[in-house]
């Protein structure tokens, strides 16, 4: 068994570098099988979910060589199969993206249902719905019975087949960034135009767009809820850097704030994080934005706060656990509604387990009655973000803390014991 230990109650303080996107990582590894030459990717992280997706394309049949930790070329040329590996694909959730880029590549894809943190229902139907559009048949859905990660790999795929892809209007009924992405890779060397119109804006949905313009993509608009994709008949190489994760630095942020520390959180993009740095200071936080930096510091009580999670430029979701542990420890009642999955409170019963005082209603919303202080305890690490809170949690709280199920926390952080040892955090991965 692998678990941190963290003994609480330290501030924390000096500066922490955070490392490239994960939520991007995942959209242009699978991107680059749309290139006709090899491609270098850099400040990709190093975490579990990127070592997947790299196993994923050498399963294909591509050739993935790691540079360093943080780059990788991949050469697609020597792709010989469009059958996504069933055991690799049930190890993370960005897997479906291969759908897009095999079917944009090759008209031909078979990928099954993904696996990762099951934070409720993830239908796939606005992707099916894209590529339908694009001209593809659907060769085979998984039964309503299956479920996400079923180890009944028999029917749980997806099967998806096109002579010919032809640009078109897709109009997205709910904002999706998995069916935007999807949509973005299948379209880009299709025939004509193709309209995404209600398209998600997040940052890694910009960023894929500027990796694929950087291979000879014509994609305009990503970053609005409109974009166009004017399919070309090839993609060159090309070597692009990926940007900082917004989400790791929100939770380093909040790491600060719950421990009433001071540090200097490097290699941002300030504007990504303008929804976290609003609530944080409406918390209680003082911050202060440079050109690729942010110094967060905070010395008085923390203060109730609102927050509804939404699509950017909304507060994100994948910040809403983390924020949480702060509200648990704020003075007054403060109210998390979560606008986008229906089973993100799952941390919350882990969090009583140290003192927390917080109500769940119809799994979308959450009252957090402020106590003076979290008990160290074990806990556990429900999925990727839940983990993260309950590091934040286990920072703060007096005492010691145990943390198991780790491997969720590993999917999408870096080297987290080793930048919050730095910061001068008592934490410590044991293994028995």
């Amino acid at each position: 068994m692998r678990k941190y230990r963290i003994n609480g109650g330290i501030a924390l303080s000096g500066a922490v570098d955070i490392s490239g996107a994960k939520n991007a990582a995942v959209a242009i590894l699978p991107a680059a099988i749309l290139s006709d030459e090899p491609c270098r990717i850099e400040n990709i992280p190093n975490i579990k979910d990127v070592t997947i997706s790299l196993e994923i394309l050498e399963a294909l049949g591509a050739q993935v060589t790691r540079i360093d930790s943080h780059t990788v070329e991949i050469d697609p040329r020597t792709l010989k199969t469009y059958k996504v590996d069933c055991a690799l694909a049930r190890r993370m959730r960005a897997s479906y993206y291969f759908l897009g880029a095999l079917l944009g590549k090759h008209g031909h894809a078979w990928v099954p249902m993904p696996g990762g943190c099951y934070l409720g229902a993830r239908p796939i139907n606005l992707h099916i719905k894209g590529f339908r559009a694009l001209g593809a048949d659907v060769v085979h859905l998984p039964p309503e019975t299956c479920e996400e990660g079923d180890g009944n790999f028999a029917e749980n795929y997806v099967e998806i087949e096109a002579e010919r892809l032809l640009g078109n209007s897709i109009y997205l009924d709910t904002v999706s960034v998995g069916a935007t992405v999807n949509i973005m890779l299948a379209s880009v060397r299709a025939r004509g135009l193709t309209v995404i119109e209600n398209a998600a804006k997040e940052p890694h949905i910009v960023d894929l767009a500027n990796f694929l313009n950087t291979m000879g993509a014509d994609v305009s608009g990503a970053g609005t809820d409109v974009i166009k994709i004017r399919g070309v008949p090839s993609l060159h190489s090309a070597t692009y850097s990926v940007i900082p994760d917004q989400i790791e630095a929100g939770t380093y942020m909040a790491a600060v704030v719950a421990t009433h520390g001071d540090v200097l959180v490097r290699n941002v993009i300030p504007k990504h994080l303008e929804s976290i740095t609003t609530k944080l200071e409406e918390m209680g936080a003082l911050i202060e934005e440079m050109d690729d930096a942010v110094r967060v510091r905070c010395a008085g009580p923390l203060r109730a706060c609102h927050i509804k999670t939404m699509p950017h430029p909304g507060f994100p979701t994948d910040m809403q656990p983390q924020t949480g542990v702060l509200l648990s420890m704020a003075e007054g009642a403060s109210v998390i509604s979560e606008g986008i999955w229906e089973n993100r409170f799952c941390y919350v019963e882990e969090l009583a387990r140290m003192g927390a005082q917080v109500t769940v209603e119809d799994k979308t919303k959450a009252t957090f009655t402020g106590v003076p202080a979290l008990q160290g305890a074990t806990v556990r690490a429900t999925d990727l973000r839940a983990g993260a809170a309950m590091v934040i949690a286990g920072l703060a709280a007096e005492g010691t803390t145990y943390i198991e199920d780790i491997h969720y926390i590993e999917r999408g952080y870096e080297d987290i014991v080793e930048k919050l040892r730095r910061l001068g955090a008592d934490i410590e991965l044991l293994e028995e």
